[in-house]
């Protein structure tokens, strides 16, 4: 087995792309060893190497953050090792069905706008971040503010602010009018 590993514009982040499916649907993210435990047992192997923070795993990536006092040519022979034996062994990456969760309600009036916003992340947002090692998630909509959060290596990558606002706002609003602005939605949702 040959995993490949990538950079990513958050240089905390590295993207490691196994070769093979990750996640047949959907994506998950996890930031302690607590969260892991019973949901993923590759993230809880992965969580074990020293230094790492946190586990995005995707389509056909796995995408680990480290703490700043940590090198990835330290770390990333060790992951490597623990991701092609997990792979290796056969031993499952989801332990249960992880689904996208959405807050909130969504006025029937709002339902074309939405799913407007969602066409639109899907065909032009989720590629792109995808690329980089993390994905976008849709939260809500209500009175013309898009609420999202990004994950995986664009979680805390230093311009992920800027392309919140600057490319996906202004992306949005170009194409729905009824769009006002684009916020970042609470931090503590984990499951997609």
């Amino acid at each position: 087995m040959f995993i490949q590993t990538e950079e990513t514009p958050n240089p905390a982040t590295l993207k490691f792309l196994p070769g093979r499916t990750v996640m047949a649907h959907g994506t998950a993210e996890f930031r302690s060893m607590e969260e892991a435990t019973g949901s993923s047992p590759l993230a809880v192997a992965i969580l074990g190497v020293d230094g790492v923070t946190t586990v995005f795993l995707a389509g056909d990536f796995i995408s680990v953050s480290k703490r700043a006092d940590k090198k990835w040519y330290v770390m990333k022979p060790v992951l490597l090792g623990v991701i092609m034996e997990h792979f290796v062994t056969d031993k499952p990456i989801i332990s249960e069905e992880i689904s996208q969760s959405v807050n909130g309600q969504i006025k029937s009036e709002d339902q074309k706008i939405v799913s407007h916003i969602k066409e639109l992340l899907d065909a032009r947002v989720r590629p792109a971040v995808s690329m980089d090692g993390g994905d976008i998630i849709f939260h809500g909509y209500e009175n013309g503010v898009v609420t999202l959060t990004m994950h995986g290596a664009c979680s805390g990558c230093p311009s992920s602010t800027a392309t919140l606002k600057m490319g996906i706002e202004n992306m949005l609003r170009h194409y729905i009018p009824e769009v006002r602005e684009v916020r970042a939605a609470n931090e503590a949702i984990d499951y997609y």
